[in-house]
């Protein structure tokens, strides 16, 4: 029990993973090209295409970058990506996708999205809520669980079941994730808070209990 206290006292969000990798990116960038990130940004303002999708391929087939890295600095060119530049800027964009999620016709949801995101932050102190644009994945070592406001009237909790041996449920419904390889290969469709019953806790706290 104080463990689960634990986990719903602390911060609301977490930082994604993915910020730590471009924070990594930017740090060793100069070494492994020759120019800083923003000597790479005024270059391609200077000498590269105007449009970002036209920046992304100059990058990558003049430049060699990969894929990643073409991404965030023609991103970056264009005053966009600086979210994931810093733990402190990744956190204060991720409470306005949450609430950009929820806004206008999809408000009605909020409540069961903060159920489901006060029920999965329960399970341990070591699960993590890192807002995306359109979802909120729910870490432990990896994604073991999301939250998606898939229409105006429907969240979809997913789950990631790849390990799971048993029979599942029809309730449970297939991703299509084992065959695509995504993490997320099941989900319950819920429309209001009092369709987060024991079920859904218990596959929940199954999803979890698989990414050891």
């Amino acid at each position: 029990m104080a463990k689960a206290k634990a986990a719903r006292d602390g911060p609301l969000y977490d930082v994604h993973p993915g910020v730590e990798m471009v924070q990594k990116w930017v740090a060793e960038l100069k070494a492994k090209t020759g120019r800083t990130l923003e000597e790479w940004i005024a270059l391609v303002k200077k000498e590269g295409p105007k449009d970002e999708k036209a920046r992304r391929e100059w990058l990558k087939t003049k430049h060699k970058f990969g894929t990643n890295g073409a991404w965030w600095i023609a991103e970056r060119a264009d005053g966009k990506g600086g979210e994931e530049d810093s733990p402190e800027a990744y956190l204060k964009t991720a409470v306005v996708y949450v609430q950009d999620q929820y806004a206008g016709a999809k408000e009605t949801l909020r409540p069961i999205y903060d159920e489901l995101l006060k029920l999965g932050k329960s399970l341990g102190e070591d699960v993590k809520a890192c807002p995306c644009k359109t979802i909120v994945p729910l870490y432990r070592k990896h994604v073991f669980a999301q939250i998606k406001p898939t229409t105006n009237t429907r969240i979809d909790l997913g789950f990631a079941l790849t390990h799971y041996k048993g029979k599942l449920p029809k309730r449970l419904i297939d991703t299509g994730g084992l065959v695509k390889k995504d993490r997320i290969t099941h989900r319950i469709e819920i429309t209001a808070a009092e369709q987060i019953d024991g079920e859904v806790k218990n596959w929940l706290k199954t999803a979890y209990d698989l990414d050891k």
